[in-house]
């Protein structure tokens, strides 16, 4: 379970909650606790990664190093951190087929004898495609820029082990605004759901709405410590706002319920997530 930011104000408590978030090395965490107080896990993260970026050539290459092969020899001997386990579990690599394992162990090989460490990649939301997909587009870089992105991908996964770890400060909130193009006016009284996909369980089922006058929720639709990281999903009653309104549209409408999936990576912030509709057509944006 994640702790409050209150209760690792000491170095111990500190590395001792966020000492893991970089693979085998907890000396980012113990030079990061320099930059605090930390009022949020954004501004936690961002002196980590800091840290990281003042450390000596030697240091990050090692970083890069104790990282394990996707889906290799330690790997499926349990030996890993409890995190990438876990990471690599999620990404389906625990269930690859004999075809598949072969070829990622060829291509990790030869990966790590181009480039002098292993293939990372935030795998927790990727799937067995994307992972393939991901590196032989790789394999093709040079070392400088490829070092970039296995840096890059370092940074996502200490950002999502750091989510795992500290609790937020409660700041971020979700709201919605739904506009008729068709009318050009806000869709007044549409009904709207909202869904939690994945690990964190779903929303009870008051979460449920039905927009305003201005088209928008009357407030947040999540917000404090029921906002967290994860995918999400609206439905949007399109089709019967446009029947109660007694717009024409054909025998069989063309648009029913429209659902927008959507990610929330940073629970300390803003997510405003619109919709834009007609009877025939809709889009959506991460609005501010």
């Amino acid at each position: 379970m994640p702790v409050p930011l209150s209760a690792i104000a000491t170095k111990d408590a500190f590395v001792a909650a966020v000492g893991g978030c970089y693979e085998k090395s907890p000396w980012v965490a113990e030079r990061a606790f320099a930059r605090g107080p930390f009022e949020s896990v954004t501004s936690l993260a961002a002196a980590m990664k800091r840290t990281l970026a003042e450390a000596t050539d030697d240091e990050v290459l090692s970083l890069l190093r104790a990282h394990p092969d996707l889906a290799g020899r330690a790997a499926l001997q349990g030996d890993v951190t409890a995190e990438s386990a876990s990471e690599q579990a999620k990404a389906g690599l625990g269930s690859l087929t004999k075809e598949e394992l072969s070829k990622l162990t060829s291509l990790n090989e030869r990966y790590t004898a181009k480039f002098g460490f292993p293939f990372i990649l935030a795998v927790r939301n990727a799937s067995k495609r994307v992972i393939f997909a991901a590196l032989e587009r790789r394999m093709a870089g040079d070392v400088t820029t490829e070092r970039a992105e296995a840096l890059a991908q370092v940074h996502k996964i200490a950002w999502l082990r750091l989510l795992d770890s500290v609790e937020g400060n409660g700041n971020g909130f979700l709201t919605c605004h739904v506009l008729d193009v068709a009318s050009g006016t806000p869709a007044a009284g549409m009904s709207v759901t909202l869904a939690r996909l994945g690990d964190h369980g779903d929303l009870p089922s008051s979460y449920a709405f039905t927009t305003n006058e201005d088209g928008r929720l009357d407030g947040p639709a999540l917000k404090g410590a029921d906002f967290c990281a994860g995918a999400y999903e609206w439905t949007f009653r399109v089709g019967e706002y446009f029947a109660a309104k007694g717009v024409a549209t054909a025998a069989q409408p063309f648009l029913g319920d429209v659902p927008i999936r959507f990610g929330i990576d940073n629970p300390e912030e803003h997510y405003h997530v619109p919709l834009l509709c007609s009877p025939w057509t809709f889009s959506t944006y991460r609005g501010s």
